[in-house]
């Protein structure tokens, strides 16, 4: 008898970056807003199940949409009370995810106005495919 197999692939077609940032989310937000002149907005919870037999836990997560380009902004923390998103990653606070394409010069104005904020100790960009727990960025 033949067996089948199915492989399975993560669509990982996105931006991350890193920030490490002793704020509350939505100081930080604020301050990412008036910086760069971006408009982020708190939405729904990311919620990420880590047992089946536990109730999932809760992220908080901020949107912000440009429609010239139509890329996708999203403020995702790392830290919960039980837990981190991305346990791997325990000493960043928050990420940063873009969708969609974002030229190198959008993407270091992104960084350098980033990293010029003093309550921003580091803003890094990360490779979403080293990571072990890169299922949990999925939105």
């Amino acid at each position: 008898m033949n067996k089948t197999y199915l492989k399975l692939s993560l669509d990982l077609d996105f931006i991350l970056i890193a920030i490490t940032a002793s704020l509350k989310d939505y100081v930080l937000c604020h301050k990412i807003n008036t910086q760069l002149g971006f408009d982020f907005e708190r939405i729904e919870e990311h919620e990420v199940y880590f047992n089946v037999d536990q109730a999932p836990l809760s992220f908080s997560k901020y949107y912000f949409y440009v429609e010239q380009g139509e890329n996708e902004y999203f403020i995702v923390s790392n830290r919960h009370s039980d837990g981190f998103l991305i346990p791997e990653m325990n000493k960043v606070d928050y990420f940063l995810i873009i969708h969609q394409f974002l030229d190198k010069d959008d993407l270091n104005y992104i960084l350098s106005g980033l990293n010029k904020l003093p309550d921003i100790q580091v803003a890094a960009q990360i490779d979403p495919y080293k990571l072990k727990s890169k299922e949990n960025l999925i939105m």
